[in-house]
């Protein structure tokens, strides 16, 4: 069975894959937007460059990397799943390619480091902004946990088990997995332009 490196999208099937990518990218700049517009007069960001403050931008770096790696599964649920982020219109294939083969849940991670990295550059910590994140964090892993794996492993059985045994939820690991043995319905299968 081929893998994600030995097999090549066939030029006519990726005219199919536009409008779901589009879709995807258009629902993932919906929930960008909201939080970039809602989060941050939230957390109090405000910008300060003066003393110590000017070390803060280093934090800019992990920033950009996290949500260029959230955009990344966003396009990847478009391009590769054929559908969205949105639970409305969820990807009609696993999708195991890119950051997917290296954690299970890499846009939760991206979007969690982008933000921290933005709070460490313009925020200010206090008591119950931090609880608040806390409590978002618990929130996003019961959700994940209790609604998500439990819905891809009935509509992927045994690739999506095969997937859990190989890659952690939250760990990410130093190599990325093969994807060997999966199935037809598995975007393992495709590669990206």
């Amino acid at each position: 069975m081929a893998n994600a490196h030995s097999e090549r999208i066939p030029a006519a099937s990726q005219e199919h894959h536009w409008p779901t990518a589009v879709a995807a990218l258009l629902a993932g700049g919906a929930f960008f937007s909201l939080w970039f517009w809602l989060l941050p007069r939230w957390l109090g960001f405000h910008a300060e460059a003066a003393g110590a403050a000017q070390w803060r931008w280093i934090a800019a770096l992990p920033s950009v990397l996290g949500f260029a790696v959230a955009l990344r599964c966003v396009w990847d649920f478009g391009w590769t799943g054929r559908g969205t982020p949105a639970p409305v219109a969820p990807p009609k294939r696993l999708v195991v390619v890119g950051a997917y083969r290296y954690v299970r849940n890499p846009m939760y991670l991206g979007f969690a480091t982008g933000w921290i990295g933005l709070w460490v550059v313009f925020g200010q910590a206090n008591l119950f902004a931090i609880g608040a994140v806390i409590a978002v964090a618990v929130g996003v892993h019961i959700f994940v946990v209790a609604y998500e794996e439990p819905t891809l492993s009935r509509k992927f059985g045994a690739d999506y088990e095969l997937y859990c045994r190989n890659v952690n939820r939250w760990r990410p690991r130093l190599r990325g997995w093969d994807c060997a043995g999966l199935g037809t319905r598995t975007a393992a299968m495709s590669r990206h332009p």
